[in-house]
């Protein structure tokens, strides 16, 4: 990760009531920016522009946040009750108390990544493993990061490590890395930063070689350019799916750099730019209404944010931005060991601890209570911002045990025919160790004797003593071959019916073709014999004899009117 060395330097919070004003306006803006975006979402400028124009105000009939809000407050409600304490398991045990194990809200969970996470979890995986699924890169960690930010306001670093906390459970890679951009800048804004030190303290807690680096970094070169410059810069041309961390983080860190941190146009120019409008809205909104304050917000706009209405998380039912900001305005002031003499600015709320959450008719599960005797755990103060992140708290009591339990020794036994081992040979002067009792070897299993059956062919087995290789047999003899010889075969061809006969010894070959049957008729009769049936049928091209094998006896040649072997059987006459 990027040094933290190079965030610049803060300033210190502007007293307890400013602090309570930016808190508000961080949240409350969060929320404002969801419920403008969210009728926008997924939607392209030219489809926003051929429906409503330019958004400058709700177009929705009964705004509300969605499950940006509602994810949000969850976050702030889990971090004000554990503060700088919070671990992985505390973020697992919100999971299932709050969302997996209860019933589910028409929206079922939210984003992809919040239904992945879901499953995981209720299959019994946790952290990081919960985050191993295929949108661990969306921004569902980004846009629920700004209490982190309101919580360690001033700390940039610190309010990383929280998100990163809180994302294990959910997101990897580039979706923990948005998350930590938007805690950083959210907690820069807290202490009044100016536009450029929250946008490079975004960058200073991230790789600089990251995807999400690579957007912001494009996105604030274009900012001054205006909105449409900062769109191209950032959105993936022809890519489906408009969660994508990076590019949602840079959007609304563009949108925020283009409007110089002013909270309307800021969160006007993110929804207006479409994509993931209810997400890149919301975290302008955070990031703006951390640097101006609640009152920079439209009064029409924020009286139309009430509580949430649990339609994503129905736990979430009935809390409201405005109060889980005071209540992390309280924890950090608790946390924070130079501001105890400032009044509680959110005085007659409950304590984080003490606020139990609360649980719809539907509930399947109640959540577990702390065994009798049980205090609730101190918290453990942060270091001050030095440029590395403070140490790792010590888990909470009430965490699950997730010690490794030893595993039991293995005890190696020998082949019974394996040589031993030669014992070491101890250096000169040292006195042989005694050995260390092991353990007993088990008995061996019994084993099942084995029958072998000889093949029938087989040589029987040598008698005891005698030699192994007595029982070879000696190769037979080598002598003349006694074998009687193969019968001679005797081939006699026979000619074609059809082929013409042959001349005369010592004659020469006759090559003259007889005339068409159609063109000449037959004048001389065929002679009638026992050979009448054999008599020549003229054919243009004789055949060739064939070629009798080696060794076989040269048939005498035929007599001449005779076409056929001696010993051929006679044919039926023939009449002419």
């Amino acid at each position: 990760m990027a040094s933290t060395a190079c965030i610049p330097p803060a300033p210190t919070p502007d007293g307890p009531v400013g602090l309570r004003d930016r808190a508000r306006g961080a949240l409350l803006g969060l929320a404002v920016g969801d419920a403008l975006g969210a009728p926008a979402e997924n939607m392209k400028p030219s489809e926003i522009r051929a429906r409503w124009g330019r958004i400058t105000g709700y177009v929705a009939d009964r705004p509300a946040g969605t499950d940006d809000t509602e994810y949000a407050i969850f976050s702030g409600l889990l971090l004000a009750r554990h503060g700088a304490a919070l671990t992985p398991s505390h973020v697992g045990a919100a999971w299932h108390e709050w969302i997996a194990d209860r019933e589910e809200g028409p929206f079922r969970g939210a984003g992809f990544s919040e239904r992945g996470t879901l499953e995981n979890l209720r299959r019994g995986l946790a952290a990081p493993i919960s985050a191993q699924h295929r949108h661990a890169w969306s921004d569902g960690l980004a846009m629920r990061a700004a209490p982190h930010g309101v919580f360690a306001a001033g700390r940039p670093a610190e309010a990383a490590r929280l998100a990163a906390i809180d994302g294990s459970v959910s997101h990897e890679g580039e979706g923990i890395y948005g998350g930590q951009a938007v805690a950083a800048g959210v907690a820069a804004a807290m202490a009044g930063a100016s536009t450029v030190a929250v946008v490079a303290s975004a960058l200073a807690v991230v790789p600089d070689d990251s995807w999400t680096a690579r957007c912001l970094r494009r996105a604030m070169t274009a900012a001054h350019r205006g909105e449409r410059a900062v769109r191209s810069a950032v959105v993936i041309g022809g890519y489906p799916w408009t969660d994508l961390a990076p590019e949602a983080v840079a959007l609304a860190f563009g949108a925020y750099a283009a409007a110089d941190g002013d909270f309307t146009d800021a969160v006007l120019t993110a929804v207006n730019m479409g994509r993931d409008a209810d997400t890149t809205a919301a975290v302008a909104g955070a990031l703006a209404g951390a640097t101006c304050g609640v009152h920079a917000i439209p009064a029409d706009w924020a009286a139309a944010i009430g509580p949430a209405r649990g339609t994503c998380l129905p736990t979430m039912a009935g809390h409201h931005v405005l109060e889980v900001a005071d209540l992390l305005t309280r924890a950090a002031r608790e946390t924070l060991p130079d501001a105890g003499h400032v009044h509680a600015p959110g005085a007659g709320l409950p304590a984080p601890d003490a606020m139990p959450p609360r649980h719809p008719a539907g509930a399947r599960h109640r959540a577990p209570a702390q065994p009798p005797g049980a205090t609730t755990p101190t918290r453990v103060p942060t270091a001050p911002e030095t440029g590395t992140l403070p140490p790792a708290p010590s888990p909470s009591p009430h965490a699950p045990d997730t010690r490794v339990l030893p595993l039991p020794p293995v005890t190696a036994t020998a082949h019974p025919d394996t040589p031993p081992h030669p014992a070491p040979t101890p250096p000169p002067g040292d006195a042989t160790p005694a050995r260390i009792p092991t353990a007993p070897d088990t008995p061996d299993l019994p084993l099942t004797p084995v029958t072998a059956t000889r093949h029938p062919d087989a040589p029987p087995h040598p008698a005891p003593g005698e030699p192994r290789d007595a029982t070879v047999p000696a190769p037979p003899p080598v002598g003349p071959d006694t074998r009687a010889p193969a019968p001679e075969t005797h081939v006699t061809a026979t000619r074609h019916p059809g082929a013409a006969p042959r001349p005369a010894s010592g004659g020469p070959p006759h090559r003259v073709a007889p005339a068409s049957p159609r063109s000449r008729p037959e004048t001389t009769p065929r002679a009638a014999g026992p050979n009448a049936a054999t008599a020549q049928h003229p054919r243009p091209h004789p055949h060739p004899a064939p070629t009798p094998p080696p060794g076989a006896a040269t048939p005498a040649p035929p007599q001449p009117g005779h076409d056929t072997a001696p010993g051929t059987p006679a044919a039926a006459e023939v009449g002419p």
